[in-house]
């Protein structure tokens, strides 16, 4: 199978955090809206949703399959050589697609194998119902995921492949042996975490950077993994922004994301929200006011497995320094 390689539009619709009853409608309402790119996962559970969403608008003349680009996650627990094209098949099963546009390492931590009649989507921890119940690391080299994740590309089940949560030393030694480069590097970013030598390192390799949790603390509100001093959009210098663009401080900071030359994937499932966030391309910042939001700038990482991971796994598991 030989499909032609998309260009990723710069707003796609983060489906994390999408609960199973909603998930179907707000794909739905996203690909109305005029979404085109879905960021999916196998671990945040809601893929037969999506599944069903996807089905729905190409059924109802919204859009072709071939007007979407839809992303998927390989989890750590299927790492090893013979797992990959396992999870992939099962992610394309539950998205009713044959093929995916782009297939991410979702983070470079290879976990026990938990079989998919056993648990799927298998979380993080190995056995719920140990006495201590924690994250089974395994030895599966990165290399190894990574020479599977050429063969599923190579078969045509997924265009394009690439990795989340990689830094700039992992992405040096992937691209010392990677055979297929990678085309995408998912990370978190943000005015609060600006990453600027890691996308400068990506951009450098010629791939592209997609950018998870664009508005930083507010992904992370109802995890009580943020505080709500720490939202970005309450900052001056982006309600001085919003004030001159007439646009709100949340778009204002969006517009910083994709005026970085990145890809972004904001999510919410409000039908108001979904119009306001694809509604950034008709103003500019100003060179000042985007070196003054990334100013802001205090390498506030939300999502960080060296802290959730112990405090919810009972695992000290940290991957950045």
């Amino acid at each position: 199978m030989v499909l032609n390689k998309k260009n990723i539009p710069k707003v796609g619709f983060g489906l994390w955090k999408i609960s199973q009853e909603d998930c179907a409608e707000a794909v739905y309402n996203a690909i109305k809206a005029g979404y085109r790119h879905l960021d999916s996962a196998c671990d945040y559970g809601n893929e037969e949703q999506v599944g069903e969403g996807i089905k729905r608008a190409i059924d109802d003349g919204l859009c072709l399959r071939e007007d979407l680009f839809v992303a998927s996650k390989l989890w750590n627990s299927f790492h090893a050589k013979e797992h990959v094209e396992l999870a992939l098949q099962k992610s394309l099963d539950d998205l009713q697609l044959d093929y995916l546009d782009l297939y991410l390492v979702h983070f470079p931590i290879a976990s026990k194998f938990v079989p998919i009649e056993t648990r799927y989507p298998p979380e993080w921890i190995a056995d719920p119902d140990a006495d201590n119940p924690r994250v089974e690391l395994a030895g599966v080299p990165l290399i190894e995921t990574w020479q599977a994740m050429e063969a599923v590309c190579e078969k045509g089940l997924a265009t394009q492949i690439g990795v989340c949560n990689y830094n700039t030393g992992l992405l040096h030694d992937l691209m010392s042996y990677a055979k297929i480069k990678p085309s995408m590097l998912q990370i978190e970013s943000h005015p609060y975490l600006t990453q600027e030598k890691l996308i400068r390192l990506a951009k450098q390799y010629n791939i592209q950077v997609t950018a998870f949790s664009p508005l930083g603390a507010l992904s992370y509100l109802e995890l009580d993994m943020a505080g709500a001093a720490e939202s970005v959009i309450e900052q001056n210098v982006v309600k001085q922004a919003a004030s001159r663009t007439g646009k709100t401080p949340a778009q204002v900071v969006l517009r910083w994301g994709v005026q970085r030359g990145n890809a972004i994937i904001p999510k919410t499932s409000r039908p108001e929200r979904l119009i306001e966030n694809l509604d950034i391309f008709d103003f500019e910042l100003s060179e000042q006011e985007m070196a003054a939001i990334s100013a802001l700038n205090i390498h506030r990482r939300f999502n960080d497995p060296g802290d959730f991971c112990e405090a919810a796994f009972n695992t000290f598991n940290p991957i950045y320094d």
